[in-house]
């Protein structure tokens, strides 16, 4: 899964990355946890004067998605990640899959493994592009309507089977979507969730570098760059070969727009 991301890029680049115009000035997030608004990226209506490229807007959702079916949010689990495997035919998913996939920009992301030893501590790891200061990953959106209609724009991020760097730390890991294949998997209005199924898979080996740090990450308050300090792994915690996915430490301590 994708627990916690940050996003450090400074405005101007990721106007030029992603090709978006409205995106202000963003503050540095380093702790970017499930609940609290998470920058996206959709297609826009028309093309930008003068332009071959497809006006892409940027826009805030919730990070938790909510399926515009639901009646009351309380009884429905907080869907963060969506599996890229089975989004296309689940029921929470499939329209979003057809009509609303999106781009989440990210600087990199968090990872938890726990070892095998019962009660040993999990190691955190702090996942980024070994070259760049942001990728893209693939998301989707859904706007819930309350019965007072209110309405709250929420979204999730698709992951994929970890490649074989990400393995040793988790088995799960956020679909990275290439700039050459963004307006493929932006447009909903040609491109049927068959057509961009080739794009939801690992990204290439040496893609990402794996860095332990703290467990400063696990609690939502520590917001500081202190949390990207490397620490030095026990030798017990060192990475195995193969090892079997770890959960992030549990959300009760998350905000919630509810």
């Amino acid at each position: 899964m994708c627990g916690r991301f940050a996003l450090l890029a400074k405005a101007d680049l990721m106007r030029e990355f992603l090709n978006v115009l409205n995106i202000g000035d963003t503050p540095e997030r380093y702790n970017i946890a499930p609940t609290q608004p998470i920058l996206i990226v959709i297609a826009g209506e028309r093309q930008e004067p003068g332009s071959n490229l497809p006006e892409r807007k940027a826009m805030l959702v919730r990070w938790g998605f909510m399926p515009g079916w639901v009646k009351d949010p309380r009884d429905f689990p907080l869907l963060i990640n969506a599996r890229a495997e089975t989004a296309i035919g689940k029921a929470s998913f499939k329209a979003a899959m057809r009509h609303r996939r999106i781009l989440v920009p990210a600087s990199g992301f968090f990872e938890w493994r726990r070892p095998e030893e019962k009660g040993a501590k999990a190691q955190a790891y702090w996942i980024r592009p070994k070259k760049g200061e942001i990728v893209a990953f693939a998301g989707l959106m859904e706007t819930w309507s309350s019965a007072d209609g209110s309405e709250v724009d929420t979204g999730a991020i698709l992951t994929t089977a970890a490649n074989n760097d990400i393995s040793r730390v988790h088995d799960r890991m956020p679909v990275v979507i290439r700039p050459e294949d963004f307006s493929r998997w932006l447009d909903c209005k040609t491109q049927e969730p068959r057509d961009v199924v080739d794009l939801m898979k690992p990204i290439d080996d040496g893609f990402f570098e794996a860095i332990p740090v703290s467990d400063k990450v696990g609690k939502v308050a520590n917001m500081g760059p202190d949390i990207l300090e490397p620490v030095e792994e026990r030798a017990e915690e060192a990475l195995p070969e193969k090892k079997k996915g770890a959960q992030a430490p549990p959300l009760s301590d998350q905000l919630s727009l509810f």
